[in-house]
């Protein structure tokens, strides 16, 4: 499969092979290197096409002292960066929906009326389940109903996509989240793991291990998933420690990408999302 952005018309199969269809909805440019950056990488490899959707420009985000270009704005920047992340993990469309940053819970810009966290879920579910049917998505990624960590965007994230699953009929949804007791563990063995790095509640953070359903081994992708963070020099406040970290650091706090698959038995028995081998026809 050709990568890149370089896509073929909407709702066209991008090759000659009968390929599988990832879709990863995510909330802000850069959230898909955390959370699904091993999957689409895999998947793009096995041949298969990925799709990455993403609902806000990331305007309300932090970024370094005089790093854009003047008159470039932070939601030009994050596109670019962007559409670097789609490159380097295999993505053979993007679609930006476009809506306004809402920002971390608790700042202004959660009562931004053009903020996503105001959107009316169906209309973005509607929006969705088109790119959905558009592409014959055989696998849907959304987050789960708290958003990993309580941020607006990603809460909507789940709202929107729980009505495109509706709308659709779609039954291979996937929650992607992270493996709360998993953290757990990791920092109970890494006492000294700098506090950049550790999340700010692990008590809420993600899901407790007995919810989930699947534990993708992503650790071949790790180069993909590091080239995708370096692109981001706007988030380097988010990505630099991880980029800092030992290899087998990153290797144990990254190389599992974790799901929830919605209306599955809880219980860790999936090891990779259900995409079928591509055959030539």
């Amino acid at each position: 499969m050709k990568q890149g952005l370089a896509a073929t018309p909407s709702g066209q199969r991008a090759s000659m092979n009968a390929m599988s269809v990832l879709l990863c909805f995510h909330a802000h440019p850069d959230d898909e290197v955390f959370l699904t950056g091993g999957v689409m990488r895999l998947a793009a490899d096995a041949g298969h096409r990925v799709v990455l959707v993403v609902a806000t420009d990331g305007a309300r985000g932090e970024y370094p002292d005089g790093l854009l270009a003047p008159g470039e704005s932070l939601a030009a920047r994050r596109t670019k960066e962007l559409e670097e992340s789609a490159r380097a993990l295999g993505a053979a469309r993007v679609v930006s929906f476009g809506y306004g940053d809402s920002g971390m819970a608790g700042t202004s810009g959660n009562q931004d009326p053009d903020a996503f966290a105001n959107a009316d879920p169906g209309e973005a579910g509607a929006r969705l389940a088109a790119v959905i049917e558009q592409e014959r998505a055989d696998v849907v990624t959304i987050y789960d109903a708290h958003g990993g960590y309580g941020h607006p965007d990603h809460i909507q994230v789940h709202r929107a996509g729980v009505h495109a699953e509706r709308m659709t009929g779609h039954d291979t949804v996937y929650e992607a989240s992270t493996n709360r007791d998993h953290l757990k563990r990791l920092f109970s063995a890494l006492p000294d793991a700098p506090d950049d790095v550790r999340p700010p509640d692990l008590e809420t953070f993600g899901l407790p291990e007995s919810e989930l359903t699947t534990a993708v081994d992503v650790s071949t992708a790790l180069d993909a998933k590091r080239a995708a963070m370096v692109g981001y020099e706007s988030q380097i406040g988010d990505f630099g420690p991880m980029l800092t970290m030992p290899e087998e650091h990153l290797r144990a706090a990254f190389g599992v990408e974790w799901f929830r698959r919605r209306g599955g038995a809880p219980g860790l028995r999936e090891t990779g999302l259900p995409l079928r081998p591509p055959t030539s026809t």
